[in-house]
């Protein structure tokens, strides 16, 4: 890891954090946390359960606004906004900072309508539009060839991976430039989470992603930058490869080896 905390490369700096700490009410979260996330990569979180990690994601489009107790201080931006600002459009920063749950929670609505309904609260559509924006969204979520002729279903009909997938597409359909998922294969089988993190593949292409997980070997296939949080501070943020190979801190290596954790 670089003196900054920066990760290494030319890539530009989407999320910056600079001494940022969090709590719910007394329980001090994050302490300190000085780190940046690069355009259109993996970042992957990685620590203890506990250890911060959703509390990170979830500051980074503002959905510890709805928890009691829940603060935040120091500096969290976003292509240089201040997320903490109180000037931000929270609608508009959850456009642009989509989030994935570890459990698939399609709405009680058709497949279409679960891709159409974000774009739709932002804008008004034509027909036309949001049969685009569902089939290029389905795609990229690779989705599109499974569905295809069942549109007009309940999204409760899929199975677990496809309803993760499905969540996916709802997620990007509006054009986010952040992805943030927390734990998205934590309740899927191999088979869906081998699906899942080939899709990442191809969506970082497109998209600045940063991924929480508990799935060691799922971060070292994933991710192209990785960042170890215990008990809410940042023991170590490196280039995935040289961060399982070579860490540059005893409590990584302990860490990744299960001799603690």
């Amino acid at each position: 890891m670089s003196e900054d905390g920066r990760a290494p490369g030319v890539q530009a700096t989407v999320i910056e954090a600079r001494g940022f700490d969090a709590w719910f009410g007394e329980f001090h979260v994050l302490r300190g946390i000085r780190l940046d996330v690069t355009e259109r990569a993996v970042t992957a979180l990685i620590g203890p359960s506990g250890c911060g990690k959703s509390t990170f994601l979830r500051w980074c489009n503002r959905l510890n606004d709805r928890v009691r107790g829940a603060r935040a201080t120091g500096a969290l931006r976003i292509q240089g906004i201040d997320v903490l600002g109180p000037d931000v459009d929270v609608v508009e920063l959850r456009r642009k900072v989509a989030m994935v749950f570890h459990r698939p929670n399609p709405f009680p609505k058709s497949i279409h309508d679960n891709v159409a309904f974000g774009p739709r609260l932002a804008r008004r559509l034509g027909r036309g539009d949001a049969e685009e924006i569902v089939e290029r969204s389905l795609r990229l979520a690779g989705l599109w060839d499974e569905v295809r002729d069942r549109l007009g279903r309940s999204a409760l009909t899929l199975s677990g991976g496809q309803r993760q997938r499905l969540c996916i597409a709802r997620a990007i359909a509006s054009d986010p430039d952040v992805l943030l998922m927390d734990e998205p294969c934590s309740t899927l089988d191999a088979k869906s989470t081998a699906v899942i993190e080939d899709l990442l593949t191809e969506l970082k292409s497109r998209f600045t992603i940063v991924l929480a997980t508990n799935n060691m070997q799922q971060a070292a296939r994933a991710s192209e930058h990785c960042a170890l949080l215990v008990q809410g501070e940042l023991v170590e943020f490196a280039p995935t490869a040289k961060l399982f190979s070579n860490p540059s801190r005893r409590e990584t290596e302990d860490f990744i080896t299960g001799r603690s954790g």
